[in-house]
């Protein structure tokens, strides 16, 4: 299966194939290069404590189809684990990239997906990396995620790009 149950986007296994394939020059888009971001919602434990498993799939939901709808057709998105997500962008460099992710954070920070608790609104952290030259998919993933810890480790609510 492809398909993450709970949001309705790529899983992990497919997100990982997806990157193989852009690597490989095999991804229909037909291009090598490109940008990887890594989302993590921001103190998702909280959500989860203080109104419950249900209201966490309501958020988790909820950011999946806000970024689907910020994003363009050719980049693949997909739920990695828990909270964490995973962005593809073919053919699009770290500053392309960069405005991409601005777009979800605006979105992202106009939504109320809580109808029983209408002030409620959450918040999530990212950390970009441009593709490089002969990268593996293993490089790449560990610099977004060094980013997105760095980003997290800075205050969270923010995207830090990797060097």
């Amino acid at each position: 299966s492809q398909t993450d149950e709970l949001t309705d986007i790529s899983n992990r296994r497919h997100m990982w194939r997806q990157l193989e394939d852009l690597l490989s020059g095999t991804h229909p888009s037909g291009t090598r290069q490109g940008s990887l971001c890594l989302f993590d919602l921001d103190l998702f434990k909280h959500i989860n404590d203080r109104f419950g498993h249900q209201a966490g799939d309501t958020v988790l939901v909820d950011f999946a189809r806000t970024v689907q709808g910020s994003i363009r057709l050719r980049d693949g998105f997909g739920r990695i684990g828990g909270e964490e997500f995973m962005l593809l962008m073919p053919d699009t460099s770290i500053l392309n990239a960069k405005k991409i992710v601005d777009r979800i954070f605006a979105a992202i920070h106009e939504r109320r997906p809580l109808l029983n608790a209408p002030d409620f609104s959450y918040t999530f952290s990212a950390g970009l990396t441009e593709i490089k030259i002969d990268d593996t998919p293993q490089a790449i993933y560990s610099r977004a995620d060094q980013a997105l810890y760095q980003a997290k480790h800075e205050g969270r609510d923010r995207l830090t790009l990797a060097a």
